[in-house]
């Protein structure tokens, strides 16, 4: 009886750990509001349009002393309303981007920098999804299941239309080696696929735990084959080695701790490739958990390393 009890448990804490991963990943999109930073300032772009994703909104972060045309370099973020204010969260917490970066152009440790915060929406999960994965798929999967895949038509969102919308009113550095992408979660999956898609475009891509596992998202078959269907992309489609940046990390703790063997995956991949420390770089955060909080407390980290 008394295992049958265990048992009983042990199978209503998977189901709830995958409820749990489930709304992170969605990560439920707000109603505009108006982030306030602490350092620098922002433009807010609501209900940016495009022809290839539904409208969202955009906000651009500025270093304090900034002014259009100034030379500086630019990173594009997912997931924008959770970077600056936790007082628009939806779990009040943030990435605290202004902060961190802020203080990393004001000591001098980085070059000034723009940051273009692009928010999600209730469609969160596809738009962060790798459409090519399926091509790398076993024979017996043919469809996404319950996803409808929009990574490829987000990109295009990002490369056709709101980079030259920010190159023409902003006058940033527009080359490859001056422009970055960068996110966590599905967000890190999406920045892994953008350089692979577009490496004339990106010349760097920070991948904070990165939902390599693919856990718990509604895809036909099992999740586990699209985690090594997602390997086999990388592993025809990243860069030359040594020609991009690319920092990635994870947690040990939570919805982090089932990464580690899918990163330590993509980590001998890249060095099998010829990758070197300069070039890339792989971490581990003993105890930090799957949430903004934690994100915030390295990000000088990734910032640092891309920004060099």
């Amino acid at each position: 009886m008394k295992r049958i009890v265990l048992c009983g448990l042990a199978i209503i804490i998977v189901i709830i750990s995958g409820i749990v991963i489930y709304k992170h990943q969605c990560c439920p999109a707000q109603s505009v509001k108006q982030q306030v930073v602490s350092s620098g300032t922002i433009d807010s772009y609501p209900d940016f349009p495009s022809q290839h994703i539904v409208p969202r909104n955009v906000t651009v972060w500025k270093p304090q002393g900034y002014t259009i045309g100034d030379t500086c370099r630019v990173i594009y973020m997912h997931d924008g309303q959770m970077l600056f204010d936790d007082a628009v969260t939806w779990n009040k917490q943030e990435w605290k981007v202004d902060e961190v970066l802020g203080q990393l152009i004001a000591d001098g440790t980085v070059p000034p920098c723009i940051v273009v915060a692009i928010d999600n929406t209730d469609d969160r999960l596809n738009e962060y999804f790798p459409n090519e994965t399926l091509r790398y798929t076993a024979d017996k999967i043919s469809d996404y299941g319950k996803m409808t895949p929009q990574g490829d038509a987000y990109l295009s969102f990002i490369v056709e239309e709101l980079k030259p919308f920010i190159d023409e009113h902003y006058r940033p550095l527009t080359d490859c080696s001056n422009t970055y992408v960068m996110g966590s979660s599905m967000g890190g999956l999406i920045s892994m696929y953008a350089l692979c898609q577009y490496p004339e475009v990106f010349g760097g891509a920070v991948c904070m735990s990165t939902h390599l596992s693919f856990g718990h998202l509604p895809l036909a078959g099992d999740n586990h084959q699209w985690a090594v269907a997602f390997e086999k992309y990388m592993s025809e489609k990243l860069p030359a080695a040594n020609t991009h940046l690319v920092y990635m990390d994870r947690g040990t703790v939570g919805i982090d701790e089932p990464y580690a063997p899918y990163q330590i995956q993509a980590d001998s991949l890249f060095r099998a490739k010829g990758w070197d420390d300069s070039h890339f770089v792989s971490l581990v955060f003993d105890g930090h958990e799957h949430n903004e909080t934690c994100w915030a407390q390295r990000l000088d980290i990734p910032l640092k390393f891309i920004l060099k």
